[in-house]
């Protein structure tokens, strides 16, 4: 069984221990701070705890080498080349958790962001070059990323396992940061639960979980895949699915002894995000409302205002999922929009919206919009009329790289930016040559000034039913006031 951190240590760097409630760990100096990487919030989810709730890992007494990156629960990535470098790094230790903070002490009491990676539900890494959190320590930001059980072990409906497994994981990882936080130099009174794709998802997932609500004060919900929590038939029905196509019992007893990659291999059988269907904003393994640790839907949750009444933070890019319908022509699209079941009148309001495209770019902008934009747009205005504080962006600066990104404000491309990380690995790639460190700049100081105050700050006012106004970020960012009017009759259920 591997270990996040192992004893003993290099000498080559500069280190500094922290203790913790469960043990000691050194940590890796550098320019901004100091990284803790690989720490255990629970114990390797193997044998009997295979399908359980993560249990807190065993108290240690020797000084744990936290310098390197734990294992990660992705065994491979979602894709052969995924747009943010997602690294799989071998081992069972995979609940473990990333602290980077500008000052290790307990008097420091820093604003704290949890960030939650995305990758579907069943994909991603939180050691990723973009999840460093180098830029939000010069800030006076300690961030948090944690791993956590994906697809089948996390998502999948087991009989004789608790649901959201995965949800129990993200809520252990809060309890961690709220026990243990301050001797990092964190407040933890002041944590920011926030995610990127299905990590955007998760933050919501957790506002529609009571027991979560205590462990954070606000939330950021990038792209966020926010039609989930699914409700508890469409999980009975993946199960279903599952054992039919696998011939494998969704049951404790049947999976449990399985290897990981056995349970991914049976995992393909089960349809996979970015693949078209009906509804593009389904998913079959991700969270959903099993009457306990989630009671309700997100349907059900818009209806009844169940969420959690804090600060939220959210947005989309504007071409989310566009690259997927590049080669849709006049000829094919009536095909693709039947698939969508996008009918005539359906069809004639996103032609209205958006006037002058293409019929591949109609069908890309029609996925992009029921998989995320159309589903954020709900929350936002949800949250916004029971006047919860709510702040609401688009992403709209376009890509300059060659190949499938090119001239498309599309899926990720925000998180540089949110970040500030635009010299990380494979930044480039995907934005094209020397992307704005002005936008940067801006647009990172205000996930600062959220985390820090709750407010991302003046130049940008809270989206109300009155205004809508809207922050767009581009080459040279403005507020705009009810941007999506023409989107609002095809969005709103």
């Amino acid at each position: 069984m591997a270990a996040a951190c192992s004893t003993g240590h290099s000498d080559s760097m500069p280190h500094d221990t922290v203790h913790t409630a469960l043990g000691p760990v050194r940590g890796v100096r550098r320019p901004t701070g100091c990284a803790f990487l690989g720490i255990p919030y629970a114990r390797p989810p193997v044998g009997e705890l295979r399908f359980a709730a993560p249990v807190p890992p065993a108290p240690w007494t020797e000084v744990r080498d936290c310098t390197a990156y734990g294992p990660t629960a992705q065994l491979h990535p979602v894709a052969e080349v995924t747009t943010i470098p997602e690294p799989s790094i071998a081992g069972t230790d995979y609940l473990n958790l990333n602290v980077f903070t500008p000052d290790p002490s307990p008097n420091a009491k820093l604003p704290v962001l949890v960030w939650i990676h995305g990758g579907g539900f069943v994909g991603g890494s939180p050691a990723s070059p973009w999840y460093d959190g180098v830029a939000f320590n010069r800030d006076g930001v300690v961030l948090v990323s944690l791993g956590y059980r994906l697809g089948l072990e996390g998502f999948l409906h087991v009989d004789g396992a608790p649901d959201n497994r995965a949800v129990l994981d993200w809520i252990a990882g809060l309890t961690w940061v709220r026990d243990n936080i301050a001797a990092f130099g964190g407040d933890p009174a002041k944590v920011t639960v926030a995610g990127q794709s299905a990590g955007g998802g998760a933050v919501w997932a957790l506002m529609a979980a009571p027991p979560a609500r205590s462990l954070f004060r606000a939330g950021i919900c990038q792209s966020g895949v926010v039609a989930q929590p699914n409700d508890h038939a469409v999980a009975a029905a993946g199960a279903a699915v599952f054992t039919r196509r696998t011939g494998v019992p969704a049951t404790v007893a049947a999976l449990r002894d399985l290897s990981r990659q056995q349970l991914y291999e049976l995992q393909h059988k089960v349809p996979k995000p970015g693949v078209a269907t009906t509804d593009p904003a389904v998913l079959q393994l991700a969270p959903f409302a099993d009457g306990v640790l989630i009671p309700e839907s997100t349907a059900q949750l818009l209806n009844s205002g169940n969420s959690a009444d804090k600060p939220l933070l959210l947005g989309y890019t504007r071409h989310e999922f566009n690259m997927v319908a590049a080669k849709t022509t006049d000829a094919t699209a009536p095909a693709a929009l039947a698939r969508l079941r996008i009918d005539a009148d359906t069809e004639k309001g996103y032609r209205a919206a958006y006037p002058g495209y293409t019929a591949g770019q109609l069908v890309g902008q029609i996925v992009s919009d029921r998989a995320i934009r159309g589903p954020s747009y709900e929350l936002a205005e949800d949250h916004a009329r029971r006047g919860r504080p709510t702040w609401l962006y688009e992403f709209a600066r376009m890509s300059t790289a060659s190949g499938g990104y090119h001239g498309l404000a599309a899926h990720c491309l925000d998180l540089p930016f949110a970040f500030d990380l635009l010299a990380a690995r494979g930044v480039t790639d995907v934005e094209g040559g020397n992307p704005p460190q002005a936008l940067a700049a801006e647009m990172h100081a205000a996930w600062v000034a959220f985390v820090r105050d709750g407010d991302p700050g003046p130049r940008w006012p809270r989206y109300t039913p009155a205004t809508r106004q809207v922050m767009i970020w581009n080459d040279a960012s403005y507020v705009a006031a009810d941007p999506f009017a023409a989107q609002r009759p095809l969005w709103i259920r």
